[in-house]
This record gives structure tokens, C-alpha cells and sequence, in this order.
């Protein structure tokens, strides 16, 4: 199938899967915060393959016939695939938690840089199985990083080995495959744990807590860590993920918008309910106003760091603060839920 028949194949399934959701009848007390949540987190999932397959096509298109312009399309389906990951990171239960998948999708962070180290390796493998390399090689080989690196990196990009020579695309390639073939099957692998999902009251407190956690993540590592606000104080850049390809800040955008659509409807019934829809809309208006501030800062994190960037990046940091205190203290408080270990924090 091409690529064009593919993709379109596939934008097509959230449209029918948000019209054929099944609801047990002794779940309609419930029915809709649990049912919004399934529904948008299976159209995150199938946005991620289908964003997943394009960059594995077109990375195939560019090796095949390199050219400039082949090769800005393959650096926009990385964008575009890495920020639909985003966008569903949050989700840390499910599905996802089979196999060290979140870590296959972003292994990060990597102090030690080992996706560069690793890279090396495959690159020297000419000649071998490198799809069963990657399969084999571990989550610092089998995800965004690792495309990232020969995509995006100055070293290596000013090296013989960079893109198009046949070695860096033989692994970019099957990294892509790897990573278009993992989210096809966690797309589906979601749709069939959708009963379960919404027969398990449990999974309410499980998905706000998912939440939760993405917040503190995305407060105290992703942006106050870069700032120097946590650890030895110092500002750097490669304290952010997707520093290489300038993305960080972008990638943060993304994931707050997907909170923004895939799980703050969901918890606006549960306030509703709960008698809160005062806290419910300041929760809503939280979130609008973050991502406004979002859409002024650069998407890469370096320039926010120096100079009158900072300032702005300072405002974020207060915005998200006051969100994860707003969801994850007042909220939880609201609805009962206890906060409980996290077994993904730092994915």
C-alpha cells in the first residue's frame, strides 16, 4: 500500500472507533469522564502510528533517492511523530507499561549519552540483521533518541558517516520500522484493553494519577531541570530531551496539549460531579494559559536559557507550577485519589 493510501487508511479509524465504543450498562454512573478518556487516549495512540508509519516511509523514500527536500520531509515526520508521542506520554498504565514500551518510544534522560554511543555501534554492523539488532539492542536504540542522533546531531551530522551514506540509513531505517511497528501494535493493543479499562473503576484514580505524575515530570525535570532549579543549579541545555533536534519546547507544548485534550475533559466531568466546577474551570483556564505562554517561547530550549528568554521561561515554569498544584492537590483532594508510587517517572 502507498504511503498516501496507508496514512489515510488509518486517520480514518479514530472517527469510527469515537462512534463504536462499547458501555457496559452498570458503568453509565461513570460513563463519561472513563469513556472520554478511552476514546482520546486510543485517537493519541492511533495518531502516533499513523505519524510513526509516515516518518518510517519516508525515511525509506529518502535512502532510496536522497535528496534535500526528501530529507527536510523525514526531519518534519520525526517532528511531527515525536510530538504526537508527546502528546500521549502521559498515559503510564495500560498497554504501555508491556515491555518497557514508553522507554523503547524516548529512552530519556541519558546523562551518559548512551543513544550516542550506541549509534556508533550499530553503525559499525555493516552487513548485519539490523532490524534484529534494534529488536535486541535495547530501548536506548529503539525510539526517538536514537533517530533523533543521526538525524539531528552537529557531530555526527559533520562526519562521513552522516546521512545519506548507506550505514546511517540502513539503522535509521530500521529504527523507524521499529518505532512505526511498536505503535501500530500499541494502538491496537489499547483498543483490545478498552473493556477492561472501562469495567475497572480502579482505572478512574489510575488515569488521574497518570496525569499527576505527568505534571511533576513535566515541572521538575523537564523544564526546572534545564533551568538549573534542580540538581547542581546550573542552566544547560542537555537537560532537556530533544535537545539535538531544537525540539524541547516544543515537545512540551505538545504534551500539555495532549493533557489539555486527552485528559482535562475527563476531569471536568469527575469536578462536575464532585461539586467543583469552580475548580474545574481555573483548571481549564490553567491550561489555556500555559499553552499561551508556550506559544511564545521558541521550540528549542537553548535561547530560552540565555538572556530575556529566561524571563520567559521562568513565567512557564510558574504557569505549569501552579497547574500541577491546581490538578494534583486541590483535584486529587476533591475526588479522593491518594497519590500512590510512580513506576515511570523520568521515561
Amino acid at each position: 500500500m502507498s504511503m498516501t493510501g496507508s496514512v489515510l487508511k488509518q486517520a480514518l479509524r479514530p472517527l469510527c472507533l469515537l462512534l463504536a465504543v462499547w458501555l457496559p450498562q452498570p458503568l453509565l454512573a461513570e460513563a463519561p469522564a472513563k469513556s472520554l478518556w478511552q476514546q482520546s487516549i486510543q485517537a493519541g495512540y492511533q495518531r502516533l502510528a499513523d505519524a510513526t508509519l509516515a516518518l518510517a516511509e519516508s525515511t525509506d523514500q529518502y535512502c532510496l533517492a536522497p535528496d534535500t527536500a526528501g530529507r527536510e520531509q523525514v526531519e518534519d515526520h520525526w517532528r511531527s511523530a515525536f510530538e504526537a508521542w508527546q502528546a500521549v506520554r502521559w498515559v503510564d498504565f495500560g498497554p504501555v507499561e508491556r515491555n518497557n514500551r514508553a522507554w523503547q518510544f524516548q529512552f530519556w534522560p541519558d546523562p551518559k549519552n548512551l543513544v550516542g554511543r550506541k549509534a556508533r555501534v550499530l553503525l559499525q554492523s555493516a552487513g548485519a540483521d539490523l532490524d534484529e539488532a534494534v529488536a535486541r539492542g535495547g530501548v536506548a536504540v529503539q525510539g526517538f533518541p536514537m533517530a533523533e542522533y543521526l538525524l539531528f546531531d552537529q557531530g555526527f551530522n559533520g562526519s562521513a558517516q552522516a546521512l545519506p551514506a548507506r550505514p546511517a540509513c540502513q539503522v535509521l531505517r530500521a529504527v523507524t520500522r521499529f518505532t512505526a511497528s511498536n505503535a501500530a501494535e500499541l494502538s491496537g493493543d489499547w483498543q483490545a484493553f478498552a473493556p477492561h479499562y472501562l469495567s475497572e473503576a480502579a482505572y478512574t484514580d489510575t488515569t488521574i494519577r497518570a496525569a499527576m505524575a505527568a505534571l511533576d515530570i513535566l515541572v521538575e525535570r523537564r523544564v526546572a531541570g534545564p533551568m538549573g532549579l534542580r540538581g547542581n543549579g546550573k542552566r544547560s541545555v542537555y537537560a532537556a530531551d530533544a535537545w539535538r533536534s531544537g525540539h524541547s519546547l516544543a515537545a512540551i507544548r505538545a504534551s500539555v496539549a495532549g493533557l489539555q485534550s486527552q485528559f482535562l475533559p475527563g476531569l471536568s466531568q469527575q469536578l462536575d460531579r464532585a461539586g467543583k466546577p469552580a475548580l474545574a474551570k481555573d483548571i481549564g483556564a490553567g491550561f489555556a494559559d500555559t499553552l499561551a505562554r508556550l506559544e511564545t517561547l521558541p521550540d528549542a530550549m537553548g535561547p530560552a536559557l540565555e538572556g530575556e528568554g529566561f524571563a520567559e521561561l521562568q513565567g512557564l515554569y510558574i504557569d505549569l507550577s501552579q497547574l500541577q498544584q491546581a490538578v494534583n492537590r486541590k483535584a486529587a483532594a476533591a475526588l479522593g485519589v491518594v497519590r500512590g508510587f510512580n513506576s515511570s517517572d523520568g521515561d
